[in-house]
């Protein structure tokens, strides 16, 4: 438990518990090695050509302590957008009372899951993470089997909290918009406007969230010859 907490304490940017021993923060820099070994790796090697074997003996752990902290090497190379939708629905859970609208209270939490992400080197794994997915389907399968399984949490929590019907489509509908503004951001920063830094995609992700109600009522028409 005390590990776990630690984990979220450096993934939210705040300070470790006193009380956490020398061998929690031991776990904690291998955790961090793991990711950051494997986003290199990945990138000179390729992702199908670097093996569990090349990563566990380069941070010099065995296969056995690494799936400690991941599933597989999707899973670490994933890490660094995986943390940040980890401490949304943690900033979900830890809010206080809610005022307005439920969209404006998940694009909130997601904004304050954002600016908790450690300012040093969280923002250059994210970009690298990205670029290699963009190349490996395999890391896409995996975001996608992530997104469903925190969009299911996000949806419990907000059922057992404002005490939403579990088929109020409503509820699921915003959870995606929020989803989905923030895939149309990332792509934004990382793509478009070239890898910036954190307040750099928060100012995207402000953008992505402006642009909602506009996509709503965007009339077509068909275009002239």
């Amino acid at each position: 438990m005390a590990f776990a907490h630690a984990i979220q304490c450096v993934v939210m940017d705040t300070p470790s518990p006193p009380e956490l021993s020398l061998r929690e923060r031991k776990k904690l820099r291998t955790r961090q090695a793991l990711v950051d070994t494997a986003l290199r790796r990945f990138a000179e090697q390729g992702f199908d050509a670097t093996t569990l074997d090349d990563l566990c003996g380069e941070v010099e752990v065995s296969k056995r302590t690494f799936f400690r902290y991941f599933t597989s090497k999707e899973d670490v190379a994933m890490a660094p957008t995986q943390d940040l939708w980890d401490a949304f629905v943690a900033e979900l859970e830890a809010s206080g009372t809610a005022h307005g609208t439920l969209l404006e209270l998940l694009q909130g939490a997601l904004l304050a899951a954002l600016a908790a992400m450690p300012a040093d080197g969280w923002t250059e794994r994210v970009e690298q993470s990205r670029r290699l997915a963009a190349t490996t389907p395999a890391m896409n399968a995996h975001g996608l089997q992530f997104c469903d399984r925190t969009t299911r949490a996000a949806l419990a929590l907000l059922r057992e909290r404002f005490g939403f019907a579990e088929h109020d489509l409503r509820v699921r509908l915003a959870v995606d918009v929020v989803v989905a503004a923030f895939h149309c951001a990332l792509d934004e920063w990382t793509f478009r406007s070239g890898p910036g830094n954190r307040d750099e995609l928060a100012s995207c992700l402000h953008e992505a969230f402006a642009a909602v109600p506009g996509s709503m009522t965007l009339e077509v028409s068909a275009a002239s010859d």
